[in-house]
């Protein structure tokens, strides 16, 4: 059995879920070098619903998953923000992540962008961002180097 002490239980506690950000589901999701990022949005309270850019954008790892949000999640206020990971370039999937993000700015979302999504996003803002991950709130990009940036801007969010 696993012996764990309670302060290395705590690391297994699932938080209670506080904000819901719509995921938007790439095929070949990238989150840079900040690595996987669910863990970390996880521990912030944050829960993640996939949001589909297409058939084929559904199945991650070998895995289906089904899609938990839609755009109308986003224009009905039933979201507080939306995660952008890289991913796929082919053009039918870059109108939707595109529509998506210009769909949350519209709604005054929360957004944050990993990889090559921080330059997709930050595009549909008219500024230009060089970074691995940012979040898009209030006007302003704000580079996310580390996770605990990552950590301590989704930690601010209501």
């Amino acid at each position: 059995t696993l012996d764990r002490s309670s302060a290395a239980s705590d690391v297994y506690k699932r938080q209670p879920t506080r904000l819901r950000m719509g995921l938007v589901m790439r095929r070949n999701m990238e989150f840079g070098a900040l690595g996987d990022v669910e863990g970390v949005l996880r521990a912030e309270g944050v829960g993640l619903a996939p949001m589909s850019t297409g058939e084929a954008s559904l199945v991650s790892g070998g895995v289906t998953v089904l899609a938990t949000a839609t755009a109308k999640d986003i224009a009905e206020d039933r979201l507080k923000g939306l995660v952008v990971p890289g991913g796929s370039t082919d053009e039918a999937s870059l109108a939707a992540v595109r529509s998506l993000i210009d769909l949350a700015r519209a709604n005054d979302l929360t957004i944050i962008a990993f990889a090559d999504g921080v330059a997709l996003t930050a595009e549909r803002f008219g500024v230009t961002v060089e970074a691995d991950a940012a979040i898009f709130s209030g006007g302003q990009p704000t580079v996310l180097n580390e996770r605990t940036d990552l950590s301590k801007a989704v930690a601010a969010l209501s």
